[in-house]
């Protein structure tokens, strides 16, 4: 099973400075230390947090190289701040700029100024950079393609790794024995295109996030480091079912629909991959865990993704649970969960019905309304669906 240290380490154990390090953990070798399950986002900012403090976490991925995940590529204002103090700056890794939202839906569009700079950075910048802080910070990292959790130790296809506390950081992805209830009738789907760059889209989305509203989804498209542009949908299933569940019949009908979106696609959306996420369980909350485990990100709390706050609210469960387990170890997992849930109830009650608004054609034209009348209300229901790492429900470390 490979397995890195911080700090520098390459594969072969050496030091990538040439400066001495401490001997990696031992295989099979049980240690008090969190193991976290997934180098995302929640992952790299609990190992950051951990490692600050003097802990020596290690990081489980599946992916030795790092992948460009689906959901993700809008970081707001906060989340940028949040970033920054993790010791990442999105505008550093060519993250571009976004200062307003544009809102689309029954041929009318509407513009709404963002009180602050926004970034627009794929998950593979973003991903890489925390996975590098996080090591730099002297966490661990091994990969391997986890199959199980079993009590006190991952089975992986590589061998098994012990564990005392556990973080639950594998993103949408869920792990046998440790899945989340799935419930919904009509579940939500999540796809995505990445168009290339192109001087026709970087003249058509500079400075912006648009959303484009239509019956039974959205689409959120906005340019990224190089000029590509990142078009992430979520919808519900029976709306793909009607254009018989292929994906490419889905693109093509709202390019016939929705005349603005057909300009931004261009032709060349033929030739992109199209990425997908079945059975996303927005809205979903984990109130109670056993001790030693914690769930990070969306195995904490999935977000709608219209709200763009998802990496947010990954960066805050990390740095939470992280709090709670400086402070008191394996033991603090079920404060933890009933804490982050708490803080997460009402912006994710608020994302909620702003989804459900946004998915009615008569609710997307209200939403349009408003916002015209109303520019400054994006910034409120940012603040209200954003959670604060350092809540006051956040512990101090225990004394080393």
């Amino acid at each position: 099973m490979a397995r890195l240290a911080g700090r520098g380490r390459d594969r072969r154990g050496g030091s990538a400075a040439g400066l001495p390090l401490p001997p990696l953990r031992q295989p099979g070798a049980v240690t008090s230390d969190p193991v976290i399950l997934g180098a995302g986002p929640a992952g790299c900012a609990a190992a950051i947090t951990l490692a600050r403090a003097g802990a020596v976490p290690l990081l489980v991925d599946r992916d030795e190289a790092v992948g460009d995940p689906l959901c993700g590529g809008f970081l707001s204002w906060r989340t940028a701040e949040q970033l920054r103090q993790l010791g990442v700056d999105p505008a550093t890794l060519g993250a571009q700029r976004v200062r307003e939202l544009r809102l689309f839906a029954g041929g009318r569009d509407t513009r709404c100024p963002l009180p602050d700079r926004a970034h627009g950075l794929s998950r593979h910048a973003l991903d890489t950079a925390l996975r590098e802080r996080a090591l730099a910070a002297g966490a661990e990292v091994a990969f391997d393609h986890v199959r199980a959790i079993e009590p006190g130790k991952l089975v992986g296809a590589k061998g098994e790794i012990p564990f005392a506390s556990l973080f639950l950081a594998s993103g949408k992805h869920d792990v046998r024995t440790l899945a989340r209830p799935r419930t919904a009738r009509d579940p939500a789907l999540g796809l995505r295109l990445r168009l290339p760059a192109s001087p026709e889209r970087t003249s058509l989305l500079a400075g912006a996030i648009e959303l484009h509203l239509f019956p039974g989804g959205y689409a959120g498209l906005v340019l990224q480091e190089h000029g590509s542009a990142n078009l992430c949908l979520a919808l519900k299933k029976s709306a793909l079912a009607r254009l018989g569940g292929r994906p490419e019949a889905l693109f093509a009908h709202l390019a016939r629909t929705i005349p603005a979106l057909a300009e931004r696609l261009g032709e060349d959306w033929h030739c992109a991959r199209v990425d997908s996420v079945g059975s996303v369980p927005y809205g979903y909350i984990a109130r109670h865990t056993a001790p030693g485990l914690f769930r990070l990100g969306d195995q904490a709390a999935v977000i709608p993704s219209l709200a763009g706050e998802g990496i947010a609210i990954a960066l805050a469960s990390g740095q939470l649970a992280a709090r709670h387990w400086l402070a008191g170890g394996a033991g603090a997992a079920p404060a933890y969960q009933h804490a982050f849930a708490r803080l997460a109830r009402p912006p994710m009650r608020l994302a909620g019905t702003i989804r459900t608004l946004a998915e009615s054609p008569a609710g997307a034209q209200a939403a349009l309304a408003i916002a015209r009348l109303w520019p400054g209300l994006v910034a409120m229901l940012a603040g209200a669906t954003r959670i604060d790492p350092k809540s006051r429900l956040a512990p101090a470390a225990r004394a080393a």
